[in-house]
C-alpha cells in the first residue's frame, strides 16, 4: 500500500464510490493498489475503534485492527457493492472480532423488562458443553438476519443501550431493538434445541 496515489493520478479526498470504482476495475494494477489504499486509509482509525471497544486492550485492537484491512486489502476487489462500502468494513471487524473472541457470554445480557418479560435464558451452558463458544458463533451466523447479528454484538460485545441500537439500526414498533434482540435469541435457542435433538 506504498504506491503514491499522486503518481497514478489518483485523488484521495474522492468519495468512497470512485474510489471503488477505480479499485475494483480499473486496468491499470497502480490505479487499483492506490484507490484501495486511499480509500481503506480513510477507515483506519474507525476499524481501530471498533476493535479497541470489542478489545478494551489498545495492543489487541491494533493487531485486530491490521489483520481486518489485511483482509479487506485483499478482498476489496470482490466487494459487490450491495451495501455501503463503511456498512461492508464494519461487518468484516465485526466478524474477526468475533472470530477472536475467546468468550462465551455473547448472549448473556437477558434484556428482560417488566413490558416485555423473556424470562428462559439462552442455554450459554450447553452451547460449551456441547462444541463451545465456536458453535454459538456459527449458530448466529447461520441463523440470524443481518440486522439480527448486528443487534446482539451491540448489544452483548459493544454494551450499547437498547435505544441506542434502536436509533442506530432505525427499528421501528413500540419495543424497539428490544423486540429484534429477543427474536434473535429465541432463533438461537430453537437452533440450539434442534442440535440437541440431533446428538440424542
Amino acid at each position: 500500500m506504498a504506491h503514491s496515489s499522486k503518481s497514478s493520478g489518483i485523488d484521495p479526498s474522492a468519495d468512497d464510490g470512485q474510489l471503488l470504482e477505480v479499485a475494483r476495475g480499473d486496468r491499470d494494477a497502480a490505479r487499483r493498489r492506490d484507490a484501495s489504499a486511499a480509500l481503506l486509509l480513510r477507515y483506519r482509525d474507525a476499524v481501530y475503534a471498533w476493535c479497541l471497544r470489542y478489545t478494551r486492550d489498545p495492543e489487541r485492537a491494533l493487531d485486530l485492527s491490521q489483520d481486518v484491512m489485511l483482509t479487506a486489502w485483499e478482498k476489496i476487489g470482490s466487494f459487490e457493492g450491495r451495501a455501503k462500502f463503511s456498512s461492508w468494513l464494519f461487518a468484516v471487524t465485526r466478524n474477526r472480532c468475533i472470530d477472536a473472541s475467546r468468550r462465551v457470554d455473547l448472549l448473556a445480557d437477558e434484556l428482560i423488562s417488566e413490558e416485555h418479560p423473556d424470562p428462559a435464558p439462552l442455554p450459554d451452558a450447553v452451547a460449551i458443553d456441547t462444541g463451545g463458544e465456536d458453535r454459538l458463533l456459527a449458530l448466529i451466523r447461520r441463523e440470524l438476519d443481518p440486522d439480527e447479528q448486528k443487534a446482539i454484538w451491540l448489544r452483548c460485545i459493544e454494551r450499547m443501550p437498547v435505544e441506542e441500537i434502536t436509533v442506530l439500526l432505525g427499528v421501528s414498533g413500540s419495543s424497539g431493538a428490544r423486540a429484534l434482540l429477543q427474536r434473535a435469541r429465541r432463533k438461537l435457542r430453537a437452533a440450539l434445541d434442534r442440535d440437541e435433538r440431533r446428538m440424542v
